[in-house]
């Protein structure tokens, strides 16, 4: 009898959720509000624990090594993502939980033996996340140079024919690659059941989605405005099909609900304009905006950029009572999406109020079962 692996995140639901940035300090809202996400282990595990019963599908971490500093040193306190992975693998029954790996920071020998034991941990519920690079002060800290934008895919796709080999040959091999030349490489176990686990690579770049068709499982895309979604969705299914495979294609962004719109709004203007982390947000657009796209912005579209990062690293947002968000939630699936990723401002607070209210009314649309 074959394994089952990744359950959740094979067949299941037509629409898939996963909760986003919890390994981080504050999460994925650039926010000084006293109720933001502090990042104990102890509420990954509640966070994990209440994801798991409710039947939703992931986990999703952020590889981050050094914070955006403003007041509140934004997603400062970070967790390694695979072995924060390893224990919330090991408190939980059915949901993936995924490792956020950068390709040039971890050795794919050691890479791959890390993943295996998490997948055993697991039993076959880890998912890896392939980030192949982008931020230089964090590569600063570990004396490394980033290869030219499109080579780092490259490397990238070096690195995973080391894993898909270690995790399928059972002789010794020799790797002659351009980034890694590697003797006599062997590593046992194999993944649980004798499969890989799902890949994932959030790459938003032409060479980063091609990537992520290519290669991966699931890919995430992150259009500015959701009427762009459909064109990128269908291109990169399509380049996936010419490999002779199928890809899911995920979003994320940020959710705020509450009984009624005006709460919702209030409260969006309460911890992303109001209390909004100003310095961390200028780090983050200075990383992600060239200058002069920052500079030809009016200032309400400014204004909206700043506070969609305030919120939720500049995702897609879903604000409003249950009924709103779960629409929003209903067109990101028409658009396309086989799922949504996504953070709050106080995980463990809002969690079980989304689980109450929302994923009804998400059955009740055809878009997902109840939890068995």
């Amino acid at each position: 009898m074959e394994v089952e692996r990744n359950p959740t995140m094979f067949g299941g639901n037509r629409f898939k959720l996963g909760i986003f940035g919890s390994n981080c300090s504050s999460g994925r809202a650039a926010t000084m509000v006293p109720e933001r996400w502090q990042n104990t282990f102890e509420d990954n595990i509640r966070l994990a624990q209440l994801a798991d019963a409710a039947g939703i599908e992931a986990l999703v971490p952020i590889g981050r090594w050094k914070g955006y500093g403003g007041a509140t040193d934004f997603e400062g306190s970070t967790f390694e993502t695979i072995t924060w992975a390893c224990g919330l693998l090991a408190a939980t029954q059915r949901l993936t939980v995924f490792g956020t790996v950068h390709v040039p920071i971890f050795p794919p020998v050691l890479a791959a033996k890390q993943i295996v034991t998490a997948d055993h941990i697991g039993r076959g519920r880890f998912g890896l996340n392939i980030v192949c690079g982008w931020n230089q002060a964090e590569f600063d800290m570990f004396g490394l140079a980033q290869d030219a934008h499109d080579d780092r895919y490259a490397r990238g796709q070096e690195w995973l024919e080391i894993l898909l080999r270690l995790w399928s040959e059972e002789a010794p091999f020799d790797y002659d690659g351009h980034y890694y030349r590697l003797k006599g490489v062997v590593g046992k176990p194999r993944p649980w059941g004798g499969r890989r686990p799902i890949l994932m690579n959030a790459g938003y770049s032409v060479a980063g989605r091609a990537f992520g068709a290519r290669s991966c499982d699931l890919v995430f895309d992150q259009p500015h405005h959701l009427e762009l979604a459909r064109d990128r969705i269908l291109g990169v299914r399509r380049v996936a099909r010419e490999c002779g495979k199928e890809v899911q294609v995920f979003t994320s962004g940020a959710v705020v609900c509450r009984p009624t719109p005006q709460e919702a709004d209030e409260y969006f203007q309460y911890f992303a304009v109001e209390h909004r982390d100003d310095g961390a947000i200028d780090t983050m657009l200075n990383l992600s905006l060239n200058p002069a796209n920052q500079r030809a912005m009016t200032r309400t579209e400014a204004e909206h950029l700043r506070a969609r990062y305030g919120a939720g690293y500049g995702g897609l947002l879903a604000v409003g009572d249950p009924d709103t968000v779960a629409s929003a939630l209903t067109h990101l699936a028409e658009a396309g999406f086989d799922g949504f990723c996504f953070s709050l401002v106080a995980y463990n607070d809002e969690l079980p109020y989304f689980i109450q209210e929302v994923l009804p009314r998400l059955e009740r649309m055809g878009l997902r079962q109840p939890p068995r």
